[in-house]
């Protein structure tokens, strides 16, 4: 999914030029192949299990886990229509499906792909305005929060149709063994292309989670230490793990999607033949962790799903209550509540009871 080098392959049967110098050995292929059969199997059970918790417990989808939920559809279906391709590719050493299927697989992958980083970024934002803007109602919210989801999809799909339609083009990339947008391409219009996505699909939607999740930090600071006085351990505690689940938003956005970002960058814009196969097969299988470690960071860390799927799991009776969803109050003590409400879903709300759950 990164980028295509000088390199000589008939797409038509998958083989490459016994002449390529730029060729991966049979054994860079078997750890590819490893790498991505883990990376399917964890992403495909650790989005199927976010998606049936949500499924199981109502109660859960607030308005900002409606984007989680998109994120985790979206990741899913690259589960299942993306991962597969490349990871029997990397099996034989060579793609498998033709020019149709590599078009398929380069607009699938960059599709849910962008889907999933849109997601994140209306997410922070979507956080940002419940936490520091007021709102008339919750269903406002929720109903910012389907158009958002909507948006996330179209604005997708107005990216990921024009290579489609003569603006660059889907085609193999790197050893060979995936596709994608073809980066080699030095072209005016291949290049505008390029430039845009980059601005626009990866540094813009990074550029508004920072913004909005410091500004949540530094709101998030102030409340605490008004607070501290009363119970400085506990809001430590608080501030510690919402400041935990930021960093690892930011971070995993980062560490997934910018090696790949700055590598396809490089490579188009950079001297011919500066970047290896070998040098866009590791940001491209970075960017296909996103799967993985989306479900952990944005799920498993959250202490209300995380109750929610052991209950699913031990098929109790009860389940936690849904996370509080509230405009921000004006008192100190209503505002940490609601910061922990979205961030944290903490362990001193009440519980009570949920759906039974079946035999």
């Amino acid at each position: 999914m990164v980028i295509v080098l000088q390199q000589s392959y008939n797409i038509s049967t998958g083989h490459s030029s016994v002449s390529d110098p730029g060729a991966l050995p049979r054994a860079v292929h078997t750890v590819a192949a490893v790498f991505l059969g883990v990376i399917l199997v964890l992403g495909f059970l650790g989005n199927f299990l976010v998606l049936m918790v949500f499924s199981r417990f109502p109660g859960l989808v607030t308005p900002v886990n409606l984007l989680l939920i998109n994120i985790s559809a979206s990741d899913m279906l690259v589960c299942i229509f993306g991962t597969p391709l490349s990871f029997a590719a990397s099996v034989r050493g060579r793609w498998l499906t033709g020019s149709s299927g590599c078009r398929w697989y380069g607009f699938s992958n960059a599709f849910f792909g962008i889907v999933s980083l849109v997601s994140l970024s209306l997410m922070s934002f979507e956080r940002y305005c419940v936490l520091l803007h007021s709102s008339p109602s919750d269903s406002s919210q929720y109903r910012r929060a389907r158009l958002a989801v909507a948006a996330s999809w179209f604005y997708s799909l107005v990216w990921t149709l024009p290579p489609l339609l003569g603006w660059s083009s889907y085609g193999l990339e790197g050893p060979g063994t995936t596709c994608s947008v073809q980066w080699h391409q030095r072209s005016s219009t291949a290049r505008s292309y390029i430039s845009c996505l980059f601005i626009f699909c990866l540094l813009l939607p990074l550029l508004l989670m920072i913004f909005c999740y410091g500004k949540i930090l530094l709101a998030v600071r102030s409340v605490e230490r008004q607070v501290s006085r009363i119970n400085r351990p506990s809001a430590e505690r608080r501030e510690g793990r919402v400041l935990l689940m930021v960093v690892s938003m930011v971070t995993g956005y980062i560490l997934c999607w910018m090696p790949y970002g700055v590598v396809a960058m490089l490579a188009s814009f950079g001297r011919p033949g500066g970047v290896s196969p070998a040098a866009t097969l590791i940001p491209s299988l970075l960017a296909k962790t996103s799967t993985v470690i989306n479900p952990v960071i944005y799920m498993l860390l959250n202490n209300q799903f995380s109750r929610c799927l052991l209950y699913m799991i031990r098929c109790r009776s009860e389940a936690p209550p849904p996370p509080v969803h509230r405009i921000l109050p004006r008192s100190p003590t209503d505002q940490q509540n609601t910061v922990a409400a979205m961030f944290t879903s903490t362990d001193e709300q009440e519980q009570r009871p949920g759906v039974q759950c079946a035999s």
